[in-house]
């Protein structure tokens, strides 16, 4: 026990909350490359297209995780 949570307590935080903060600062940083490079908006769109799949398949697992669950 960490501070009172056993590990699975803070595993699922960690899981849902801190792999979403990282997602958010990630696109954070694809949006400041789209910008430092002048990429225009079909830049950015191909940008964030190349760069953000993996981040709809997280949030996919979770979307279908929810709903199986139910």
């Amino acid at each position: 026990m960490i501070f009172g949570y056993t590990e699975e307590q803070l595993a699922h935080f960690f899981l849902t909350y801190g792999v979403g903060a990282f997602i958010a600062f990630m696109v954070f940083i694809i949006w400041k490359l789209a910008r430092d490079s002048k990429a225009g908006k079909f830049g950015t769109f191909v940008i964030f297209l190349g760069l953000g799949v993996g981040f709809v398949g997280y949030l996919a697992k979770i979307v279908i995780q929810w709903w199986m669950e139910r």
